[in-house]
């Protein structure tokens, strides 16, 4: 091994024997070690904030939690770590919001562990990595995204995702799995909505939404 200092790497996952899987490859890997492990948003912070990882492997469904929250939160307290996803999720949603929480690459988690490595020393070295299954689509979603007009500028980014998955028909059940968020997270930013937008209800909310091009018929 090169006398350069090994890339220290954080997991989060809400799976343990993922987490523990994936802490042994990376112990594995030359120039690496594995700094501690977290299973939901909060723990995942003080990890960052205590064991000074390089980079944070980060699923994006924790159980009840958010893992584009926790990127967010570990980016902006601690912008010198950098932010690996790796996860289930595959969804336009949730591609585009781990990558403006902050996130350096994207992965799934059907990945080789030659990707996932490979994954690890990019984000380490400033680079930004996209698995082959999302990189074309995230390109086109972060560049469609960024030069449409904002129709809600009152919204928050979170109130504008949420909004536009119940303009698609979704019930706050399916928003919550879709976003990693909980049930009663979900309900707040639909009350929240329906005050900033001046509406009375979730059918009223849907109407103004489609006028603007969200969800569909």
């Amino acid at each position: 091994m090169s006398g350069r200092a090994s890339i220290r790497v954080a997991v989060v996952d809400d799976h343990p024997v993922f987490r523990l899987g994936m802490g042994a490859l990376i112990e594995t890997l030359d120039g690496m070690e594995c700094v501690g492990d977290a299973a939901d948003v909060a723990s995942a912070v003080v990890l960052a904030g205590e064991r000074h990882p390089d980079v944070v492997l980060m699923d994006l469904h924790l159980d009840q939690d958010s893992g584009i929250e926790a990127t967010r939160l570990i980016r902006a307290r601690y912008p010198r770590v950098t932010v690996l996803v790796v996860t289930m999720l595959d969804d336009d949603d949730s591609i585009y919001g781990a990558l403006r929480a902050g996130a350096s690459g994207y992965l799934l988690k059907g990945a080789s562990p030659a990707e996932v490595e490979r994954g690890i020393r990019a984000v380490a070295d400033g680079s930004v990595l996209l698995g082959p299954a999302v990189g074309a689509r995230a390109v086109g979603l972060m560049t469609a995204r960024a030069s449409a007009p904002d129709p809600f500028p009152q919204l928050t980014e979170r109130e504008r995702e949420v909004l536009r998955l119940v303009a698609a028909g979704l019930d706050n059940t399916a928003i919550a799995y879709r976003l990693a968020l909980r049930p009663k997270t979900v309900r707040n930013h639909v009350s929240s909505i329906f005050v900033k937008l001046q509406v009375k209800d979730r059918s009223q909310a849907i109407v103004r939404a489609r006028e603007h091009g969200l969800g569909g018929p």
